[in-house]
């Protein structure tokens, strides 16, 4: 019988033939349209890796992204959301490859992050040494994302891992169109690329060694079963 899952509560103009794939909000009142090679988002990967902080798309809602393994871009990121330090910070990551450079999870956790990602999951598991204790809030474990949307990808396997966490003033909803970023987020980023609306739905949160769902969201019960009865 497979163990019981436990559930916690825990200005630069583009031609107008050119289809856009994202949208580039410089500030408040530019807007660009891109490809995703277009120098524009090559602006937007810049920003990020100078240490500024990105708005991006993903398969679930909109995230904010610094370098996650950069202490002082971790900490402007829990400053513009206003989020407790104590709550920690996902690692988000181009590949489950790339996450193991940044990781020491277990075979069993690789096995499960090799089922679920890249997807609307967040796999927590053994951070590596290059992890600061900002992202983590002091713990020994790391949340790792790796987003199933191709624009998302894309800037992170340019920029090293970005935070993961909503792109939200704590306390208030998640966003799921740029439209509907709170002032205080669109005015602290440099950029903000656009890929229209978002589904919506939260990742579920798990730690696959423990069989412990934190917070439950999108696919969790095909999660629930590969727990309950692993493939491996």
């Amino acid at each position: 019988m497979g163990r019981e899952c436990r559930l916690r509560s825990t200005r630069w103009p583009i031609p107008t033939a050119t289809p856009p794939l994202v949208t580039l909000f410089r500030d408040r009142h530019e807007r660009i349209s891109v490809t995703k090679d277009s120098d524009a988002l090559r602006r937007a990967i810049e920003a990020a890796t100078d240490g500024d902080l990105v708005v991006y798309p993903t398969e679930t809602v909109y995230g904010l992204g610094g370098d996650a393994l950069d202490p002082a871009a971790v900490e402007r990121v829990f400053e513009l959301k206003g989020r407790e330090r104590s709550n920690p910070l996902s690692l988000g990551v181009p590949s489950v490859d790339a996450a193991l450079r940044y990781t020491n999870p277990t075979e069993f956790a690789v096995a499960f992050a090799r089922a679920f990602l890249p997807g609307p999951v967040t796999v927590i598991v053994e951070r590596g040494d290059a992890v600061p204790d900002a992202l983590t809030a002091g713990r020994d474990r790391v949340g790792i994302r790796v987003p199933d949307h191709a624009v998302a990808r894309e800037l992170l396997g340019e920029t090293g891992p970005l935070t993961a966490t909503s792109a939200n003033v704590s306390g208030r909803g998640s966003v799921t169109h740029p439209d509907d970023l709170d002032d205080r987020i669109r005015e602290g980023v440099a950029a903000v690329v656009d890929d229209g609306e978002t589904p919506g739905t939260e990742s579920t949160v798990v730690d696959p060694e423990s069989r412990t769902i934190h917070r439950r969201g999108a696919m969790a019960g095909a999660i629930e079963a590969w727990l309950d009865d692993p493939p491996v």
